[in-house]
């Protein structure tokens, strides 16, 4: 190419970015978060930055925006604003039915505790199955501001069994014939933008016949297994090597009678959970009411076994238990000692890929703009177990402001407030 060439196509170039750059400065802004400390894991932002959104989508993140072209500005200053976060094991199939999660009393309405936690999105975690998907959509999906996905159950009805004990789980053992990769792997393609998965769980029969059919109906679907570790009859090792890398296990850090715990009892992470981890398997900690204990996540963590992702299991038995809710969770492992930009990364884009969701968990122009701003609160805290065991920590996450598609949903403290003039 010859200078002129060179100069033609510098020229364009330059011409296309002042075009970008005048149309960014033109349009008009349905929401300007100005000052906070921007954190995004999937585009590497640290830093105190504005975030611009229009039309429900992200607009811009960077430099000082005039806020002149804003409808609405909210000031961030000392304040986290990070994508929505994902809560990567809810139960909210809920229904009128007692005792039951399934269309049941014991999950719970998303909207109710999503946002006020900077929850923008749930999954559910196989509380339906291929039966029962389409009731479950209609009733509570469709219904929903929060969005929810889903992993499918390979039981044909979900978890459609009674629940008094929450540390048992609904300990079903549904008919094989039930378990069906086929109907499992076809509904999922009828629904392929809201089931992420198939699920795995809640069996207490010895057959490895469901294990293999969700697995390979994760396989034809291409979306990992989530296995949920309420499989009194297989051992954790055989479990762990039937799973692919990609696929998830929840509950990690459980210690109960029903599964072996992923710490020995002299406080050393077993040598197959490493090597499950090192060729790709995922660790959820689906918290729960029961599974999450200290003597288990505490150690690992200190031995380098992170969980991916913050699942909380959320339904009516953990959500006034230790558990809380996800912030409460992302505060254990923040003062635990992991760092809280990896805190956020888990809670966010890192569950976002577990799923296969690249659209979600970030803040990139053009992505839907689910939002959090969070607080980093100092003080003196208490967190507990699921055995009423409690540590104190001195730093814990509060959500401030929740933006679900460019709507603000959840409001702490007014900063979308106009000021009250006294008349």
């Amino acid at each position: 190419m010859d200078k002129l060439g060179f100069y033609i196509v510098g020229t364009t170039i330059a011409f296309i970015l002042c075009l970008v750059t005048l149309s960014l400065h033109a349009q008009e802004i349905d929401i300007l978060i100005k000052n906070g400390h921007v954190v995004d894991a999937r585009n590497n932002i640290d830093a105190i930055a504005d975030v611009s959104i229009a039309d429900g989508k992200i607009v811009h993140v960077g430099p000082s925006v005039n806020d002149k072209r804003a409808k609405q500005v909210i000031d961030a200053t000392g304040l986290y604003v990070v994508p929505g976060l994902i809560d990567l094991h809810t139960h909210v199939f809920v229904g009128p039915r007692a005792d039951k999660f399934t269309n049941g009393f014991n999950s719970l309405s998303p909207d109710d505790f999503s946002f006020k936690s900077g929850v923008t999105t749930v999954v559910d975690a196989g509380t339906a199955g291929w039966q029962n998907f389409p009731q479950f959509k209609q009733q509570v999906i469709d219904q929903s501001r929060t969005r929810i996905l889903a992993f499918l159950n390979i039981a044909a009805t979900g978890l459609d069994g009674a629940e008094t004990d929450p540390a048992k789980g609904a300990n079903e053992n549904p008919g094989l014939n039930e378990m069906d990769a086929a109907k499992t792997s076809a509904l999922i393609l009828d629904y392929p933008d809201i089931i992420v998965g198939v699920k795995i769980g809640h069996f207490a029969g010895e057959s490895w016949t469901p294990f293999d059919r969700a697995v390979e109906a994760a396989a034809k679907t291409n979306r990992p297994l989530f296995v949920e570790c309420h499989l009194p009859k297989y051992s954790l090792e055989d479990q762990l090597s039937h799973m692919r890398p990609g696929d998830i296990i929840t509950h990690s850090f459980e210690n109960i009678d029903e599964r072996t715990p992923i710490v020995n009892a002299e406080g050393k992470v077993l040598p197959y959970v490493k090597a499950a981890k090192a060729r790709g398997i995922l660790f959820d900690v689906g918290h729960g009411g029961a599974g999450f204990w200290f003597d288990q996540a505490i150690p690992a963590f200190t031995q380098g076994l992170w969980p991916d992702s913050f699942g909380t299991d959320l339904h009516r038995f953990s959500m006034n238990a230790g558990m809380k809710d996800m912030l409460n969770v992302m505060s254990k492992f923040l003062n635990i000692g992991m760092p809280l930009n990896d805190v956020l990364a888990r809670g966010s884009w890192h569950a976002a890929r577990a799923i296969k969701r690249e659209d979600l968990g970030n803040l990139s122009p053009g992505s839907v703009a689910d939002v959090a701003i969070l607080s980093l609160r100092k003080g003196t805290f208490g967190f507990i177990d699921a055995k009423n065991n409690g540590i104190k920590g001195d730093r814990k996450l509060e959500a401030e402001m929740t933006i679900r598609a460019g709507k603000i949903v959840w409001d702490l403290n007014g900063l979308a407030a106009k000021p009250y003039e006294k008349k």
